[in-house]
């Protein structure tokens, strides 16, 4: 009898233990805030004020639908969280960062007449070339098309700087979203359907 209570004690030790609970998650916050000190910087002073940004993930978890045993197990071995500031700072990101800053004076005119606009993947595309001038318009498809190589370029070294190069696509889908919402009004982008709105 004591063999069995001993095994079985030992047996939920070892159980415990090995529980180990590793929450790997994007942090979703964490971009948002990076994405939008970034866009910030780059729309200069002028930009419109952010629409608020989602709840952090460890936030929304805490509302009451984690199970007790969760709880309990998470009080016994403590979570290892994976994530914490993003990464905004290597010398490859400044280097886009800059080179986007500079381009911007350039694109803004044509955000304003409605001749390009933001699509749902985080890139530029001309909207409408009516809008532009015939004397214009190589300029204007050469902007876009400098600015959508330094986006996929900054999406990509963000992942990378914070060692998650699997993260990109995530990346790219907060962009995509703050782009929008750090814009001023009247500005064109494309909806979840790849419609083109204005806001």
């Amino acid at each position: 009898m004591r063999t069995i209570r001993t095994t079985s004690l030992l047996g939920l030790l070892l159980l415990v233990t090995a529980c180990v609970t590793i929450n790997v998650y994007f942090p979703t916050a964490e971009a948002v805030e990076a994405a939008d000190q970034i866009i910030r910087d780059v729309y200069g002073k002028d930009s419109a004020r952010p629409e608020k940004a989602p709840a952090k993930p460890d936030e929304q978890s805490r509302s009451g639908n984690t199970p007790p045993w969760v709880v309990v197990l998470e009080w016994l071995v403590s979570p290892a969280l994976a994530a914490g500031d993003i990464n905004i700072q290597s010398p490859a990101i400044r280097a886009i960062r800059a080179s986007m800053e500079k381009r911007f004076p350039s694109l803004k005119p044509f955000f304003e007449s409605g001749a390009i606009g933001m699509t749902r993947d985080g890139r530029l595309a001309v909207r409408d070339l009516n809008a532009v001038s015939l004397r214009e318009r190589k300029k204007v498809r050469s902007l876009v098309a400098d600015e959508n190589r330094d986006r996929d370029a900054l999406y990509r070294e963000i992942a990378v700087a914070n060692g998650q190069p699997g993260w990109e696509a995530d990346i790219r889908g907060i962009f995509a979203t703050r782009w929008v919402d750090n814009a001023p009004s009247g500005w064109w982008y494309q909806d979840s359907k790849g419609k083109w709105r204005q806001k």
